[in-house]
C-alpha cells in the first residue's frame, strides 16, 4: 500500500510526508480511530504534529481511497484502512462495537437500488442496536420480574 500511495501522492503532484506516513501508520495499527486517537498515536514519535494536520492527513488519504470513516455513534467519527470493508454492529447500551460482512447487506442494497435508485456503500455503515449480552441480560430481567 505504502508503494501505492506514494504513485497516488507523486501523480496529484504530492509527496508523502513523514506526517502522512505516521498517520497512516497510526490508522492502520488502532483499527477504528478517533481523529484524536490517532494524534495521540503520532505524537508519540512526533509531538510537533497537531491535531489540524493528522485532520487534512485523513481528508486526503479518504479522498485517495486510502482510509474511510464511518459514524459508530454520537461521537467522532472512525477511521480505518480501505481494506476494512464490514458493517459496524454498535451496541447503544455498553457501546460494544462487532463487525459482521457487509455482503450481508447485499439484498438491501438491491432493494435500495431498484426501488430508491441509490447505491448503498454497506462498509460505510454502522446498525445500532442491543448486542447479545445486552439482550440476554435484558431477557433474564424481564423473566425474575415475571
Amino acid at each position: 500500500m505504502d508503494t501505492e500511495l506514494r504513485q497516488t501522492l507523486h501523480r496529484r503532484g504530492l509527496r508523502m510526508t513523514p506526517q502522512r506516513q505516521l498517520v497512516l501508520d497510526a490508522v492502520s495499527e488502532l483499527g477504528h480511530a478517533t481523529p484524536e486517537e490517532i494524534c495521540t498515536k503520532v505524537q508519540e514519535i512526533a509531538p510537533a504534529v497537531n491535531i489540524t494536520t493528522v485532520y487534512r492527513t485523513l481528508d486526503l488519504l479518504e479522498q485517495l481511497g486510502i482510509v474511510r470513516h464511518t459514524h459508530l455513534g454520537h461521537g467522532a467519527p472512525t477511521y480505518a484502512t480501505g481494506e476494512h470493508e464490514h458493517v459496524h454492529l454498535v451496541c447503544h447500551r455498553c457501546g460494544t462495537v462487532d463487525e459482521v460482512d457487509a455482503e450481508l447487506l447485499e439484498d438491501l442494497a438491491e432493494v435500495l437500488a431498484a426501488r430508491a435508485g441509490f447505491a448503498l456503500d454497506p462498509t460505510h455503515v454502522a446498525l445500532s442496536g442491543l448486542c447479545s449480552r445486552c439482550e440476554s441480560s435484558d431477557t433474564e430481567n424481564s423473566e425474575g420480574e415475571a
